[in-house]
């Protein structure tokens, strides 16, 4: 096969799969590793693809842009009931749970049956669905960003400063090897990275779509958080964090 047919093979099998690894490259192309790095080095150079850790992703995947909550709503909606009910079931007597802003840990709160937990959010309609279910609520204040129906900005961030949180159950973007989590306003990466980083554990509740795919901002490290998703991931990423993920029974890496 003649190297440039070989790269166009690469940068068709990246974009229809939005993030590949190199040793898939390997089995698709039936080459070397070493050959596959210097083709994804090249196509990176070419801005074709983007090169990562372990593979590449699809130029196509790095968002600028984010959909209104009643849009995210709709999607993968079987997906992130599972996530979320999993999610639910790790939540504990005495445990401080921080919520972060998002659909699917909106969803989490539908499952959540221990009352005697004590729950933060800075959604909005987090907060409101916490206090019907008759569960011990604060809302943290701040900036109300009108999208994403979420509490950010600076007095956010200086609340979040003064606790210590058992767990938090947290929202991205983006999951990326090379980018860590992601999300598209600076503001809100504040606030998510202060609550990472006051959590004794975080979760990332995140269904496959997210893999792959780089938003504008960092928000934490792929090590600072464990991620509860939909479906196996590619091993690069098992390889960085603890992943509890489902195919229809629950199966995988237990935290």
């Amino acid at each position: 096969m003649l190297t440039q047919e070989r790269r166009d093979i690469i940068t068709r099998i990246v974009s229809e799969k939005n993030a590949v690894t190199v040793a898939e490259l390997v089995d698709e192309l039936d080459t070397s590793a070493a050959t596959i790095r210097r083709d994804l080095t090249e196509l990176d150079k070419e801005h074709r693809i983007i090169k990562v850790f372990g593979g590449a992703t699809s130029i196509n995947s790095v968002s600028t842009g984010e959909d209104a909550v009643k849009e995210k709503l709709l999607k993968n909606v079987e997906a992130k009931d599972e996530i979320s009910r999993y999610a639910a079931s790790l939540i504990v007597d005495d445990d401080f749970v921080y919520i972060d802003s998002g659909t699917t840990t909106l969803k989490l709160i539908d499952y959540i049956t221990n009352t005697k937990a004590k729950y933060i959010t800075n959604g909005i309609v987090h907060a409101k669905r916490l206090i019907e279910r008759h569960l011990d609520t604060i809302i943290i204040g701040g900036r109300v960003k009108a999208k994403t129906e979420a509490v950010i900005g600076s007095d956010c961030v200086d609340v979040i400063r003064r606790y210590h949180f058992t767990k938090s159950f947290m929202g991205t973007n983006g999951i990326s090897i090379k980018a860590g989590f992601t999300t598209p306003d600076v503001d809100e990466a504040r606030v998510k990275a202060e609550a990472v980083k006051h959590s004794y554990m975080s979760y990332i509740l995140a269904d496959h779509s997210k893999f792959g795919v780089v938003s504008s901002v960092t928000f934490a490290e792929l090590k600072a958080c464990a991620i509860i998703t939909d479906r196996e991931p590619s091993k690069q990423y098992e390889d960085e964090t603890v992943i509890k993920y489902f195919q229809h029974k629950v199966a995988g890496k237990e935290n």
